[in-house]
C-alpha cells in the first residue's frame, strides 16, 4: 500500500532532499563509518560473515552507500533507527546495485528487495515496521539463498 512520500522516506532521503545535492559531495567526504563485524544465519543453519559499516546519525544514514564505485562481496552497510517504523530506502547517487533486507529489533528478516538498481528515486519500503535496513551487494541475496525469516546477528540488534 503506499503512502505519502514523507511516510515512506527515510531519514536519509528527507535530508537528502533539504541539504540538496550540491551539499552531498562535500558530507559523503566528510563522514566516516566505524565497522563490525555481522552475521546472515538461513534458517538451514548455513551462516554467512559479513564486515559491515554502521549507520547510526542522520548524516551517516543520509549519506549511506552514496557515491560508491564497488562493493566487495562480504562487506555491507547497516542502518540501526532508534525505534521501529515503517523504513524505505532509495538510491540517489549510489552507482552500484543493491540487496535491501529488511530487519525486526530482533534481526529477523522481515523483507527483502533484490537487485535495485543504482541511481533511482523511487521507495524501497519495508513491509511493516522495520528497526534496521541492511545494504549488500546485488545478487548476494540470490547467491547465499537469504529469505524472510532467516536472521541477522549484529552487536546493535537484540537477537544475537
Amino acid at each position: 500500500m503506499k503512502t505519502g512520500i514523507a511516510q515512506n522516506w527515510t531519514r536519509r532521503g528527507l535530508l537528502a532532499a533539504a541539504l540538496g545535492a550540491a551539499a552531498l559531495p562535500a558530507l559523503a567526504q566528510l563522514v566516516g563509518f566505524p565497522t563490525s563485524p555481522m552475521t546472515i544465519e538461513t534458517a538451514d543453519g548455513r551462516r554467512h560473515a559479513f564486515t559491515v559499516e554502521v549507520a547510526l546519525t542522520d548524516a551517516q544514514q543520509m549519506q549511506g552507500l552514496m557515491y560508491r564505485r564497488s562493493l566487495e562481496p562480504d562487506r555491507g552497510m547497516i542502518f540501526i533507527y532508534k525505534a521501529d517504523a515503517p523504513l524505505a530506502m532509495w538510491m540517489k547517487n549510489t552507482y552500484i546495485p543493491l540487496d535491501m533486507l529488511f530487519l525486526s529489533a530482533d534481526g529477523r528478516i522481515i523483507n527483502l528487495i533484490e537487485n535495485v538498481p543504482p541511481q533511482t528515486l523511487d521507495s524501497r519500503p519495508s513491509d511493516g515496521p522495520a528497526r534496521a535496513v541492511v545494504e549488500l551487494a546485488a545478487g548476494t541475496v540470490a547467491r547465499l539463498g537469504i529469505r524472510p525469516g532467516d536472521r541477522v546477528i549484529h552487536d546493535r540488534l537484540t537477537g544475537r
